[in-house]
């Protein structure tokens, strides 16, 4: 692992269409998502609903002399177009986008004894400094006239140390 792969890693586990006891979250294995994937493409999709795995940050702490601890903090892009549910009332549409976002931060907070994403790091979310699932709604009055509504997921992951 190399902390240049971090985003992919994430993403990753996010699709991770098994049935682990986790939220599915992509569309074509019964989850709310049609889209999830690293980095935000040049043109989005439409009419998709859609989690963009990107890095806001990248911290490295020294310790031991030589060893060494990478965090990502890490910013998920969400977009949910008006009309991606069956009823296109902007009321149901905020209502879809909370229920789609809660699947997604009971995904990212994993299992109760495993929070390394199936081993793709040391932990996620569950940094000693106190870190913590930060959910921020774009202005759903601007994101009904734009046709769409957003979100901002973001959290930190720290990868296994290593020497340098």
């Amino acid at each position: 692992m190399s902390t240049a792969d971090a985003v992919a890693r994430e993403a990753a586990w996010l699709a991770t269409p098994i049935d682990d006891g986790l939220p599915i979250l992509l569309a074509a294995a019964g989850g709310p998502w049609n889209i999830v994937q690293a980095y935000l493409p040049r043109t989005p999709a439409q009419q998709q609903t859609q989690i963009y795995v990107l890095r806001r940050r990248l911290v490295t702490a020294r310790f031991s002399q030589q060893r060494r601890m990478a965090t990502h903090h890490l910013h998920l892009s969400c977009i949910w177009p008006i009309g991606a549910t069956s009823v296109g009332v902007a009321e149901n549409e905020q209502q879809a986008l909370d229920a789609a976002l809660s699947l997604l931060v009971t995904r990212i907070e994993g299992f109760v004894n495993d929070k390394s994403h199936g081993n793709r790091f040391l932990s996620v979310a569950e940094a000693p400094n106190g870190s913590t699932i930060d959910v921020e709604y774009g202005d759903p009055g601007q994101g009904i006239a734009d046709g769409r509504l957003t979100a901002t997921v973001t959290y930190t992951a720290d990868d296994a140390d290593y020497t340098n």
